[in-house]
C-alpha cells in the first residue's frame, strides 16, 4: 500500500481546523486508530511531534501538537471509543502530555504477541495478517522538522490506515485461540495504569556504567550526566548530541585533573575550550566531594537478589527458581506466546524467593495476584508453579 485511500490529509495546525476534526471524530463510528511520532535521538524528552488518527466516518487526521499543544478537547470527544494503538505503552505517555487519555484500548502489538506471531512490528503484522506491505522508511527521522516533508506525512497516514482492520483480524484470531478475554485484561491493565514514577538516579543507566566501580568515579558520572541533562533540556536536543555516554564513562575512569587532561580523552577532543571548561567544572565538583557525599555503588535492591547469587544465598530458592522457570517456559510454548507475556520473570522470581507458607493453589494464586498478575495469568500459571514449588518442598 503506497498511498492512503483518501490521499494525504492536510496537517492540522490551528484552532479552527482542530475544532472541525474534533467534531468529525466525535461524529464518527467504531474504534479510533491512534499513533504518535516522536523525535527520539534528536530532541530532549519524548514529546509528540505528530499525532495521527483514523475513524470510520471521519477519515484520517494528521495533527501538529506543537501548533496545537492542547488536544484534551479531541481526547474527550473520542474518550468513549476504543483506541487502537500499536505498542501502546510507547505512545500513551506522550499522548497524555497533550491531553489525550483513553479509557479503552486495543494494542495490536500485544495482541500479536499473545496470538503467537513471531514478528510483531506494525509492518510485519500488516503484511502477515492483512497481506499489505507498508512503506516503513521514515520511522527514525526527526519529526520535529517543520514543515514535515510529504513522504513523511504519507508514511504517517499509512501507519493508521489499516490499524482498525488489523485490530478486527487479530480479535478474530485471539477469539479462535481462546485468548480474547486474556487480551482484554491486558488492555484494561494498560489503560488503567497510572503514569510511571520518575526514575530514581537516572544517571545510573549511563551506558558503560559496569566499568565504573569506585565511588569517586560514580560521582563524576553523576555530575557530568546532570550537567549534560541541563544543557540538553535548555537546548531542546537529545542528551547524546551534547555529550556521549562513552565520553562520560571515560572521564569518570580517568578523573582528569584539568581541562587539558580532559581534552585528551575520547569524546572531548573536538569540544571547544569553553565547553571543555564547563565539563571540567563538573569533574572538579565530583573530585571535591567529601566521602559522605559520594554515591553508593549499585542501586538499593527492593526485591530478590540477582538470580546468579541465589545458589550461594539460598540454595533451596535457587532450586525453586530453576523448576519454576522450566515449568513456565514449557507452558508458554504450549500456549504459543512469549514467556514474559504469560507472566513477568520478576513475578516468578519474587514468588520463588519468598513462597507462601503453604504451597497450594489458593496461596500461590494470592501471591501472584499480589504481585500484579492478571486473573488469566493467575489461572494459567498457578498449577505449574504449585507443582514446581511442591517438588522442591518434597
Amino acid at each position: 500500500m503506497l498511498e492512503p485511500r483518501e490521499g494525504i490529509p492536510p496537517v492540522i495546525a490551528d484552532a479552527d481546523a482542530l475544532a472541525e476534526v474534533t467534531a468529525a471524530f466525535a461524529a464518527g463510528s467504531g474504534p479510533v486508530a491512534v499513533d504518535a511520532e516522536r523525535a527520539s535521538g534528536y530532541r530532549y524528552g519524548q514529546r509528540a511531534y505528530l499525532v495521527q488518527l483514523r475513524r470510520a466516518g471521519a477519515g484520517t487526521a494528521l495533527i501538529d501538537p506543537v501548533a496545537c499543544p492542547d488536544l484534551s478537547g479531541l481526547g474527550a470527544a473520542i474518550a468513549d471509543a476504543e483506541w487502537v494503538l500499536h505498542a501502546a505503552t510507547q505512545d500513551l505517555p506522550c499522548l497524555r502530555e497533550i491531553g489525550m487519555v483513553p479509557t479503552r484500548i486495543f494494542d495490536t502489538e500485544l495482541a500479536g504477541r499473545l496470538a503467537g506471531f513471531p514478528r510483531v512490528g506494525l509492518g510485519a503484522m500488516v503484511e502477515n495478517v492483512l497481506g499489505f506491505v507498508l512503506e516503513k522508511g521514515h520511522s527514525a527521522v526527526d519529526w520535529s522538522t517543520r514543515p514535515l516533508p510529504e513522504p513523511w506525512l504519507r508514511y504517517a497516514a499509512l501507519d493508521v490506515e489499516l490499524l482498525v482492520d488489523l485490530r478486527d483480524a487479530l480479535e478474530k484470531e485471539l477469539d479462535r485461540q481462546g485468548k480474547l478475554e486474556w487480551a482484554r485484561q491486558e488492555f484494561d491493565a494498560i489503560a488503567s495504569a497510572p503514569p510511571p514514577e520518575p526514575r530514581k538516579d537516572p544517571w545510573r543507566r549511563t551506558s558503560g556504567m559496569h566499568k565504573v566501580r569506585r565511588r569517586r568515579q560514580l560521582a563524576v558520572v553523576r555530575e557530568l550526566w546532570q550537567a549534560r541533562d541541563r544543557i540538553a533540556q535548555r537546548r531542546d536536543v537529545s542528551p547524546g548530541k551534547v555529550l556521549g555516554d562513552a565520553a562520560i564513562v571515560e572521564a569518570a575512569l580517568a578523573l582528569p585533573p584539568n581541562a587539558h587532561a580532559l581534552a585528551a580523552l575520547n569524546g572531548f577532543g573536538r569540544v571547544n575550550r569553553r565547553q571543555l571548561e564547563q565539563w571540567q567544572v563538573s569533574v572538579d565538583r565530583a573530585r571535591a566531594l567529601s566521602e559522605s557525599q559520594l554515591p553508593q555503588p549499585g542501586q538499593p535492591v527492593t526485591g530478590p537478589p540477582p538470580p546468579r547469587a541465589w545458589a550461594d544465598k539460598d540454595p533451596a530458592a535457587a532450586a525453586r527458581l530453576t523448576a519454576a522457570r522450566a515449568a513456565v517456559t514449557a507452558l508458554a510454548e504450549r500456549l504459543g506466546m512469549p514467556q514474559e507475556n504469560l507472566i513477568t520473570p520478576d513475578t516468578v522470581r519474587r514468588v520463588c524467593w519468598e513462597p507462601p507458607a503453604t504451597v497450594d493453589a489458593e496461596s500461590v494464586a494470592a501471591a501472584l495476584a499480589g504481585h500484579g498478575a492478571r486473573p488469566w495469568q493467575v489461572e494459567q500459571v498457578t498449577p505449574v508453579l504449585v507443582t514446581a514449588l511442591s517438588r522442591d518442598a518434597v
